[in-house]
């Protein structure tokens, strides 16, 4: 067996007959976690700058949620919601309704096991409300290219991320998308301000196209995910956004899966536009990675007419609201209540971005560090003046993922694409809330020295 060989066998768990991610790397096998601290099962340390994939936002094994997870377990573990009602389901409602962004309160909440169920439900009741309302032909939902929403059918079908679409295009529903705001490649090669904020025209452009009586809903991640690592709209986007939606009757739907429960510095990442959607999902980070939950949250006038209607939302999961879940994100919400949690991303999400500044900004292969609160992205580039993209064929994203767990950080490679679908690199850094000072100068340091080897190793070989 060779070195490599035998590293491959440490690192893939004894089972061999789990489907993985991707058969082309193998994958530490982690046993224990603490704090900001994942361990593997030879012992080895790892600082966890991703909280999963964004899910972990509380810490690993925080014995105040730990505890109120077994005590649920131990009273009651499950019920159906079709039938019956148990108190963690109602406890979570209720404190989602006192999160909602305000003119949004009075919600009513589905629950669900995670962030492509919460989608595809936002999708289904998008609709059902314009059916209840007498606009059966308004089923169309609106969507922006390098986004992405979910990996079942419909969830994908709204997604952006052409390189996770192209095998599944037969099966996807014909939704229409626009062009993400993304200032750094301006799709009309334009510069904020002076654009005129071409970007949402785009949505005005594609309603009208399709027909307004055809279009059900515009859904949008506030700070767009794993497709762009983290781009930030201009300060108008959300609202000429919501006033198009309401001009055209067109429900705004807020993607809160990543960016939701405080990870950006606020309850809810559309905040910081003060913009009102009519539908927010979220999951990740909702039960702190202690069980599997999501939710979409509707606002009054979607719930109501449904309400006054049938009465009857057609969409539901057998795991959804189950009491063991809920537990966990209620005892997270608190968690994160009790200590001030969000107010403190805020702050060392700030220092965090401008440590990277400080620390980054002079290599030729970093072209934009972005992101707000703990949810930020680093766009890597051949070339730092034209923004050229290294060769796909290069695997830069990947090598510095793996690079970064050599020396003890994990970091999350966006999916490869970012540009047109095929080219473009960058990495994300989604941490727990807990972390410190010593922590941000690790991820700084850590991610330079990762840097500096894969590109200069990466151009040596190819110059040989």
């Amino acid at each position: 067996m060779t070195q490599d060989q035998s590293e491959k066998a440490k690192r893939i768990p004894v089972s061999s007959h789990v489907l993985y991610a991707d058969y082309s790397k193998s994958s530490k096998t982690l046993v224990k976690g603490k704090g900001v601290y994942v361990y593997d099962v030879e012992g080895n340390q790892y600082l966890d700058a991703i909280g999963g994939v964004g899910v972990v936002n509380v810490g690993h094994g925080i014995p105040e949620i730990v505890d109120a997870i077994a005590d649920q377990a131990g009273r009651l573990a499950f019920s159906y919601s079709g039938n019956s009602e148990n108190e963690p389901r109602h406890n979570l409602a209720e404190i989602l309704n006192a999160w909602a962004p305000h003119g949004m309160r009075e919600t009513k909440t589905l629950f669900c096991s995670g962030g492509a169920e919460a989608n595809e439900a936002a999708l289904k009741l998008a609709y059902q409300y314009h059916w209840e309302r007498g606009n059966r032909s308004k089923r169309k939902i609106v969507g922006r290219w390098q986004s992405y929403h979910g990996n079942t059918v419909g969830a994908l079908s709204m997604s952006g991320r052409t390189s996770w679409r192209r095998m599944h295009d037969p099966y996807l529903l014909s939704f229409p998308h626009i062009p993400p705001p993304y200032c750094y490649r301006c799709p009309w090669k334009l510069s904020y301000p002076e654009c005129g904020m071409e970007c949402t025209r785009e949505l005005r452009r594609v309603i009208c196209q399709e027909g307004a009586e055809n279009v059900a809903a515009f859904i949008a991640e506030p700070v767009i995910g794993t497709s762009l690592s983290a781009v930030v709209p201009p300060p108008e986007y959300y609202r000429s956004i919501r006033e198009i939606c309401d001009e055209f009757d067109v429900l705004f739907i807020a993607d809160e899966v990543m960016s939701g429960i405080g990870r950006t510095g606020l309850n809810w990442g559309i905040e910081h536009w003060q913009v009102v959607p009519d539908i927010i999902t979220t999951a990740k980070g909702i039960a702190g990675g202690y069980a599997a939950l999501g939710a979409t949250i509707l606002c009054e006038k979607v719930w109501r007419a449904i309400a006054d209607g049938s009465g009857k939302p057609m969409h539901s999961y057998t795991y959804g609201g189950n009491p063991l879940s809920c537990a966990a994100g209620v005892a997270v919400l608190r968690y994160i209540e009790e200590n001030k949690l969000i107010s403190r991303v805020a702050q060392m999400g700030d220092k965090l971005l401008l440590r990277l500044h400080a620390t980054l900004d002079d290599l030729s292969c970093v072209g934009d560090i972005r992101g707000k609160g703990f949810f930020l992205g680093i766009e890597i580039v051949a070339d730092k003046k034209s923004k050229a993209p290294f060769p796909p064929e290069w695997d830069v994203t990947h090598l510095i993922e793996s690079g970064a767990l050599k020396n003890g950080l994990f970091i999350l490679g966006g999916v490869t694409g970012l540009i047109d679908g095929v080219g473009g690199d960058h990495i994300e850094l989604l941490p727990p809330f807990i972390i410190e000072d010593q922590h941000i100068d690790f991820i700084a340091r850590t991610l330079r020295h990762t840097l500096e080897t894969v590109i200069s190793g990466r151009s040596d070989g190819n110059r040989s």
